[in-house]
């Protein structure tokens, strides 16, 4: 964290996100020297920054995208159709027509798919597309579950003895994505066996070898000092291996592992500023500039708090990972210390950020950080409420250049 960086920043904007492209490359190389002969792809959603998205695609990364506008974001950054995956439920006939010759369509229902083959027909083209599998496999082990997101594995097998009917579609590849913040590497290891069974599976069924297949993410980042570090070298090593036998059968099929998260969760602070504070009732509130409305996951960690029936609710992504996702930093204060609540300046009472935390005694004007804000940060919040002004989004180059 460069605090004169921050300090300079903040005297300029009472609230604002910093991305720092040192960490997101660092985390980028990261990725590639542990998974090799793995293609990845960036989520954009995790992150949609022009900055941010264009160091990553700089470094080799495709998209993995949830829209038309996405989609444009690639192609905007030099993408060709097939680095650029398309994969959202409830896909338009107009979102198709615009992308079906600008990326691979990862169809998400049989319907879909009768639309594809639909509009490929009229405008007169083949579509080689992805199906997005909904697998008899889950973190928790070999049972699927219900999902809004694809088409359950069982259900795909029977739908391929009937699929001569749809001339105008190619299956190229498939995508399977159960979850993402996992941090066992021994689950991640299972999982993976599971997709490479199902790849072999689907290829038998298909007749043919795929040309890609999208194992989704999974890969999560330390929010917290208790959570542990997945450990990237032994899951890297594992693929590495099963790499080398599978590409002995299918030597032309891209293996893809998308991120989001692991590349830009903590290259990414939040900083605002005290703006006042009171006591209430022996509680002592500060007030921080576009907190719920500017770092929302922090205030919806606080709503889950209130109302969950357990002290350890299981993680609904990207929501809510769990209660500690930033530590709390404030800048150039040596003085002792006080319990306090942190609060944003709507008219809401669900605009809390942290409750009864130690900090040292804050004032008008003092600047307080929030970490780990790079990714489903400033995309999940609510901006518009009340109207007031948004905070602004910062990029700090490698030369050490902020830009706006």
């Amino acid at each position: 964290m460069n605090e004169s960086v921050i300090i300079e920043q903040a005297k300029k904007y009472d609230s604002f996100y910093l991305y720092d492209e040192n960490v997101i490359i660092e985390q980028i190389e990261n990725l590639k020297h542990n998974f090799y002969g793995v293609h990845f792809l960036y989520s954009v959603k995790a992150n949609p920054n022009p900055m941010i998205v264009k160091t990553i695609l700089k470094k080799g990364f495709g998209v993995d995208v949830s829209s038309v506008a996405e989609v444009s974001m690639g192609i905007e950054n030099g993408l060709c159709k097939d680095e650029i995956y398309y994969s959202a439920p409830g896909k338009t006939a107009n979102d198709i027509e615009k992308t079906i010759e600008s990326s691979i369509l990862i169809a998400d229902s049989i319907s879909e798919i009768e639309l594809i083959n639909g509009i490929a027909k009229r405008i007169g083209i083949i579509a080689e597309i992805g199906i997005r599998i909904n697998p008899n496999f889950s973190f928790d082990g070999d049972v699927g579950q219900s999902s809004k997101f694809g088409i359950d594995e069982d259900l795909f097998f029977e739908w391929i003895l009937y699929k001569k009917k749809y001339a105008n579609i190619r299956i190229i590849g498939v995508h399977v994505h159960i979850g993402s913040q996992q941090l066992d590497t021994e689950i991640m290891i299972e999982y993976y066996k599971n997709m490479f069974r199902l790849i072999e599976t689907v290829q038998k069924a298909l007749g043919r070898k795929l040309k890609f297949v999208n194992m989704g993410s999974g890969i999560g980042i330390q929010y917290a000092a208790t959570d542990k570090l997945l450990d990237i070298e032994k899951l890297g090593a594992y693929i590495k291996n099963k790499l080398h036998k599978f590409h002995t059968d299918s030597c032309n099929t891209k293996i893809i592992i998308e991120t989001g998260r692991y590349v830009v969760g903590r290259a990414g602070i939040y900083v605002t500023k005290v703006l006042d504070r009171k006591i209430s009732h022996g509680v002592n509130f500060v007030i921080l500039k576009n907190t719920m409305n500017g770092f929302f996951r922090l205030s919806l960690s606080q709503l889950v708090a209130k109302y969950a029936k357990t002290t350890n609710p299981i993680n609904s992504e990207p929501l809510f990972t769990h209660y500690h996702i930033s530590d709390f930093i404030v800048l150039g204060k040596d003085t002792p210390t006080e319990k306090v609540t942190l609060v944003g300046n709507l008219c809401t009472v669900t605009d809390i950020v942290a409750e009864n935390i130690e900090l040292p005694k804050l004032k008008r004007g003092d600047v307080v950080v929030m970490t780990n804000a790079g990714s489903y940060g400033a995309t999940l919040s609510p901006m518009q409420f009340s109207s007031q002004e948004y905070p602004v989004e910062l990029f700090l180059t490698q030369n050490g250049s902020v830009v706006v």
